[in-house]
């Protein structure tokens, strides 16, 4: 049985460049509660929660999260160290993610969801959606769980720095992802597989889009 969506959600994504918002927009249109701002992490106005875009193993040193730990202090990247050891080995996989708290008034909450195992391209996968729903999945934990809800959470344009894959590319994935945290599965079979597959996935070197 699926349980009722903890909304409202209202999802952000950022980034400072042109292209990059415009393929957001584009492929987020028939989407509700989407925002997409052309800014830096630096200007985004207060946030429930900001999600990752980084590695397995949280070194949080470059891109999207170096601005990160800036803001919110080197005792962030150590909490969420601390959670890879304690949770997962050591090594965070990629399609998880979790919910740790900031201490910061702007930002109540950060979504570590790793991209990547280590910086290098992900063009040709599948891994911008992975991350996103992830993303998604345990927000939808912890506002089930958690007397404090998050309502409203930023993502950046997962992937498109050292990962390598292209904003419409990267675009496609992340709809495809809170589309399908919008719309879960009622049943499971192999239509609802295939449908949900065809959203994302790849046939050789062909998109499969629906």
């Amino acid at each position: 049985m699926v349980r009722e969506m903890p909304f409202p959600l209202k999802v952000q994504i950022v980034h400072p460049e042109q292209s990059a918002c415009d393929a957001f927009a584009r492929r987020f249109a028939r989407l509700i509660n989407v925002r997409v701002v052309r800014g830096t992490f630096e200007e985004l106005d207060a946030q429930d929660c900001f999600v990752t875009a980084g590695n397995s193993f949280g070194i949080m040193t470059a891109g999207i999260d170096a601005a990160v730990i800036r803001l919110l202090g080197t005792g962030m990247m150590a909490a969420v160290q601390h959670r890879i050891l304690d949770e997962y080995l050591g090594e965070q996989p990629i399609g998880t993610a979790f919910i740790e708290p900031t201490g910061h008034e702007r930002i109540g909450f950060l979504c570590h969801a790793p991209t990547m195992r280590v910086p290098g391209s992900i063009a040709g996968t599948d891994k911008v959606y992975c991350a996103a729903f992830a993303s998604l999945v345990a927000i939808y934990r912890h506002n089930v769980t958690q007397a404090r809800k998050i309502e409203t959470v930023t993502f950046p344009a997962m992937g498109t720095g050292f990962g390598g894959m292209a904003f419409d590319e990267a675009a496609r994935q992340m709809a495809a992802a809170y589309e399908h945290y919008l719309h879960p599965p009622h049943r499971l079979d192999w239509d609802v597989v295939v449908g949900r597959h065809k959203a994302i996935a790849y046939d050789g070197g062909k998109q499969m889009v629906r």
